[in-house]
């Protein structure tokens, strides 16, 4: 007898944000969309700021406006904490939704 296979991970489930093993940055991957971004501003909650304060987002695979609404609210945790946060390899569709809202200035060093 054979275990099952498990059934793949629904795309929401995929989307991630986790801190380097050193701390330094934080690295997101995957989706970051309506179906997620609830769970992965939890997460991002619950991981102490990155000591460098950057946010690694080359791994982001597909947006909506719930993705800017995610960094957003990161950014503003960062400036309240002291530690302001700076993403980098930004997507080309994130940074036309947040030039889209006139947030761009958020993806800025």
């Amino acid at each position: 007898m054979t275990a099952a296979q498990p059934a793949a991970a629904p795309a929401e489930a995929r989307a991630a944000l986790r801190a380097s093993e050193d701390g330094a940055c934080w690295l997101a991957r995957g989706d970051l969309t309506f179906a997620n971004a609830g769970p992965v501003l939890e997460a991002a909650q619950a991981l102490p700021l990155p000591s460098t304060g950057v946010v690694q987002c080359g791994g982001i695979t597909a947006v909506d406006s719930a993705a800017v609404a995610v960094l957003l609210a990161l950014k503003r945790r960062g400036t309240e904490q002291g530690r302001p946060l700076t993403f980098v390899e930004v997507p080309a569709a994130l940074a036309t939704l947040a030039a889209l809202y006139d947030v761009e200035d958020i993806l800025a060093p």
